[in-house]
Formats: structure tokens, C-alpha cells, sequence
């Protein structure tokens, strides 16, 4: 994975009316924390860190007041109904640090004609990866399964110095058989009265009929 460079400015201020101010000349408020550091508060270019955040665990290079340092996004905070980035937490990591993870899993290919359902227990696998060497995603194919089939944390190809987080029989994708659609009762009771009617001899069906009519 490919470094993103970005710039940060130390932030002096604290709260929500500094969060605001911040938030109000386009940037982002965020913290830097790890190796037992006390947190950095910084601030960066809105936009900047809302495309480099479009990658999944990106690895930032950040520059903050001439001094550099290699952190990933930890959690993201978004307003609601925009969007836009409200506040994020960064992770401070080393070259050949090993971190924890969750990596995006997508899926290629098609079921197993019959209409079923492909079903996702996890969409991101927990791994324990080297902070520069993290996926961007896991792709797995789902080509021709069947109902009943189920893809657990194990089956997924890892790479190189990448290892799981989670126990090997953890489920990840699942296939299940789709269901009839079940009638009301209203109209399960008609189709049992017309059916009925229909097998009944002709003289029993008139009778039935005119009785109903009465």
C-alpha cells in the first residue's frame, strides 16, 4: 500500500466551539495516540483527508509542523446525513510494527442457480498485518455455491506476513436457500375453497353453491 502524504497543524484549542472554528476553515480535527505517546491534536485539510480516507486502513505520512509521522485511520466520525468528516482517530505505527486490522471482503462470481441468498456474517476480516504492508481487500469467489456452503475465516488466501485475527472457523460468507413466499391466510383459505369446489362432483359443487347462494 502505497504512502499518503498529508499536512497537519498542532491544535491548541479543545472542545466543541474549537472543534467548530476548526470544521469551519475546511479542516478536520483529529488525534494522533500509540507507543504510549500522549496524544497529538492536529488538524487537517478536509478534503485532503476525505479522498485519502476513500482507502480502506490507508497509511498516512503525515507532516505536522515539519516533523513526520506514520499513522492509520483507527475510527472515522461522519455527519449523519452529509457525510462529511466530523472527526477522526489515528493510530501512530512504526515500519515493521505489526497492527490489527479489519480488511474489506468482496466477492466475485455468481451463485449456484436456484435463487439463493449470499449472506454476510462479516464484512471485513480482522487480520494482524504490517502497518505498511496492509490489503486494501480480500476478494473471494462465490462461483457456482450452494445453499448450505459457507466460506469461514480460513478459506480466505492471505498474504504474505498477514495472519488472522479471529479463530480459523470463523464464518464469513454463508449461503442460504431462499424461502417460498408465504400466502396470507385470507387468500390461502380462498385457493383451499376454490381447489375444493373444483374436485367436488358436479351435483356436490351445485349444491355447495346454491346452499352458499341461500
Amino acid at each position: 500500500m502505497a504512502e499518503v502524504k498529508l499536512s497537519a497543524a498542532l491544535r491548541t484549542e479543545f472542545g466543541k466551539g474549537a472543534a467548530r472554528r476548526t470544521r469551519r476553515d475546511n479542516k478536520v480535527p483529529a488525534v494522533i495516540y500509540g507507543h504510549g505517546a500522549d496524544p497529538k491534536h492536529v488538524a487537517l485539510d478536509g478534503h485532503a483527508l476525505w479522498m485519502a480516507l476513500k482507502t480502506p486502513n490507508v497509511l498516512i505520512s503525515l507532516d505536522i509542523d515539519g516533523k513526520k509521522e506514520l499513522v492509520i485511520p483507527k475510527a472515522v466520525q461522519r455527519e449523519a446525513i452529509r457525510g462529511f468528516l466530523v472527526h477522526v482517530d489515528f493510530l501512530a505505527v512504526k515500519r515493521g510494527e505489526k497492527v490489527t486490522v479489519e480488511i474489506p471482503v468482496h466477492t466475485e462470481g455468481e451463485l449456484a442457480p436456484g435463487g439463493n441468498l449470499l449472506e454476510h456474517i462479516l464484512n471485513a476480516l480482522p487480520v494482524e498485518a504490517e502497518a505498511t504492508h496492509i490489503p486494501e481487500g480480500f476478494t473471494v469467489s462465490i462461483e457456482g455455491l450452494e445453499a448450505g456452503h459457507t466460506i469461514t475465516a480460513g478459506d480466505i488466501e492471505l498474504p504474505r506476513g498477514c495472519s488472522l485475527a479471529v479463530e480459523p472457523d470463523t464464518a464469513v460468507l454463508q449461503v442460504v436457500a431462499a424461502q417460498a413466499e408465504e400466502l396470507p391466510e385470507e387468500e390461502e383459505a380462498e385457493e383451499g375453497a376454490e381447489e375444493a369446489a373444483a374436485a367436488a362432483p358436479e351435483g356436490e359443487a351445485e349444491a355447495a353453491s346454491a346452499s352458499e347462494e341461500g
